[in-house]
């Protein structure tokens, strides 16, 4: 498997509310099962799934402290990826002044979706 192959497994992974959450809050520091059922509104079997599938992904990573599992982030792109999610952006990208192929054309503005 590539890299960029093994990035999209990882977004796969990574791509629910929940999985979001759970990852910005690891993202500052070690935390436990009910430190999650603080803030996310689902329960504690739910939460352990969750968890499970990141840690298979090879996302986080825990430790057990007595009767605790303390979980952490393993890899970095999620570091990166939660900073992209957080960013703000003003408006969209321009349009082409022309075709970029034939040099002919404009760029009519507004489009029909």
């Amino acid at each position: 498997m590539n890299e960029s192959t093994s990035r999209i497994e990882l977004l796969k992974v990574v791509s629910h509310p929940a999985r979001i959450a759970i990852l910005d809050e690891l993202s500052k520091g070690v935390k436990c099962v009910s430190d999650f059922q603080g803030f996310l509104e689902i329960s504690q079997p739910n939460i352990s799934q969750h968890l499970s599938a990141l840690r298979l992904a090879g996302i986080i990573d825990f430790f057990i402290d007595g009767r605790l599992r303390c979980y952490f982030l393993k890899n970095p792109f999620i570091l990166d990826l939660l900073e992209i999610l957080k960013k703000q952006y003003a408006g969209e990208l321009p349009g082409p002044e022309c075709c970029p192929v034939t040099k002919k054309g404009t760029y009519p503005g507004e489009r029909r979706r």
